[in-house]
This record gives structure tokens, sequence and C-alpha cells, in this order.
């Protein structure tokens, strides 16, 4: 049987399979967040507020709290967007697919405008608190005692079972490497022997690029979101925040008027929430 599929048919398959493989293994906000793929534009709460029992001599008598809740919502207000044009002779003349070429390069800038903005909100909505020592990261001897105050803060929740997490620049590993082959035995020898290993004290350890951790308001990075993140980092508890992309990213190719080639689009719609009952599990970590 014939292949009656169109050749934009047959890129735009290999576009969603690459953004999707992409996304899920290359962004850290999915590591840590609940992920919500729904066409919802307003997402409820899954929290309610804490209720308290009590322990007391056997009467068989209580007395009924008023249960209370705080309507707490996530609302997707913003959206990635990377655009641009190939024009035909460029297409018809290049040594190679120029198509591809572009939608992996959309693919990378779309994952880093999204772990960017997901981390910076994460780490800006947080209430836990916890500055480093002098240091912070780059000195070595400082890396048990961060990851140790990490799980100091969150241990004793339910929510723990999740998993710990903390995420870091790039130029933090100097003193985490540092750290983890200057650890006893068998844990030395892995990082000695293997390079880099993810996860130190049952804390998972993610890394972005130098720069996300930034100070903006209402920039082409933060969207609709102000951050005053720089010289901060964000760890605590996994699977305790939401990050919304209502049905993934999307892809357009038009025709534009006076140009010959198409233009090609990459757009999708994001959200994130540090729900309120559990906001102190998720920790903006200043350095020192």
């Amino acid at each position: 049987m014939a292949n009656t599929l169109s050749t934009k048919t047959l890129r735009d398959k290999y576009r969603l399979a690459q953004l999707d493989n992409a996304l899920r293994v290359g962004l850290v906000a999915e590591k840590v967040c609940m992920v919500d793929r729904s066409a919802s534009k307003t997402i409820q709460s899954p929290y309610m507020s804490a209720v308290s029992s009590t322990v007391q001599a056997v009467a068989g008598t209580y007395s009924p709290a008023a249960l209370t809740t705080t309507d707490d919502t996530l609302t997707v207000a913003d959206e990635v967007i990377t655009a641009t044009h190939i024009f035909d002779f460029e297409s018809t003349l290049s040594n190679f697919d120029l198509f591809m070429s572009a939608n992996k390069e959309q693919v990378n800038s779309v994952v880093s405008a999204i772990d960017k903005w997901v981390v910076n909100t994460l780490c800006e909505d947080g209430t836990g608190t916890y500055t480093t020592p002098a240091g912070g990261f780059t000195t070595a001897a400082n890396v048990s005692v961060i990851l140790a105050n990490i799980v100091s803060q969150s241990a004793g929740y339910a929510d723990m079972m999740n998993g710990l997490y903390v995420i870091v620049e790039n130029t933090d590993l100097t003193g985490i490497i540092a750290s983890q082959v200057g650890s006893g035995y068998s844990y030395a020898d892995a990082a000695l022997n293997n390079g880099f290993v993810t996860s130190m004290l049952g804390v998972d350890i993610y890394v972005v690029r130098s720069g996300t951790f930034v100070d903006a308001t209402t920039t082409s990075a933060s969207g609709t979101k102000t951050w005053t993140n720089a010289g901060h980092r964000v760890g605590g508890v996994k699977n305790v925040t939401t990050y919304a992309a209502p049905r993934g990213v999307k892809f357009e190719e038009k025709g534009v008027t006076g140009k010959t080639g198409l233009e090609v689009v990459t757009i999708g719609y994001i959200g994130h929430k540090v729900w309120a009952p559990k906001a102190a599990l998720t920790i903006d970590i200043t350095l020192a």
C-alpha cells in the first residue's frame, strides 16, 4: 500500500516524538513536579488544610472542628514560543535537512526556556528557607552540610517518601564533585570511576546551566512572573508542586506574504503552582 502521508505530516510526527522525548528526559521540571497535561486553564489545589487528632482518656466523646479550606488554584497564564523562517532557496540548496535542524534547535530552546521558568518559579514561591555556609556548593566541605539541612527540613513528613532533590548550576559542581570523590570507600570509588554521582544522602542532584537562577520582572524569560533568585538555588520534596503543560507543545508551518519558504513555529502554554499547604517543603536556598 502506498504511503499517503504528506512530507509535513511526517515532519510533524518526528517533531512531536523528538520534543516529547526531550521534555520527559531533559526537563528538570518533569523530575521534581507533578505534571498536568490536561487542557485545563485552571487547576484546583489537590491539598486541603491539615486536620488535628486528639489523644485522650477513653470517653467516647469528641468535639468536631470546622474544616477550613483555602481557595488555591493554578492558572495557566504564560506561553513559550520560538519561531524561525526557512527560505525556499535555503531549504533547496542546503546540504542537509534544514527543517529537521530547525526543529532540533527549537526543541532545545523550548526545553531550556520551560526549565528556567519552572525552576525559578519553584524557587520564588517556596516558603522553606535555608542559607548555606560561606562558599555555598563550590566549597566541598559545605555540600554534605547543605544536603543534611535539606533532609532535616523535610524529615518527618509523609511527603518525604516522594524523594528529595536539589537543583544547582553547573558551576556548583566543582565543590559537589570534590565532595563526592572525598567521601568514603565505595561511594568515592563510584564517583572516581563513573564521574558525577547524581545522588548524595538520599537527595537527588539536578544540574542546570549557569545563569538559570536570575532576578527578572516580566521579561521574555519570566513572562508574567517576577523573580529574585540571583545567588539562590532550590531543593526540597519532589511532587508537591504542579507544572501544567496543557496538551503539550504544538507546531505550525505557514507561508508568509513577501517571502519564499515557510515559517516554523513552536508554541506551548505553561503554568506552575507551589500549593500553600505544602509550600514549606520547597526550600529557597540562599548562597552565602
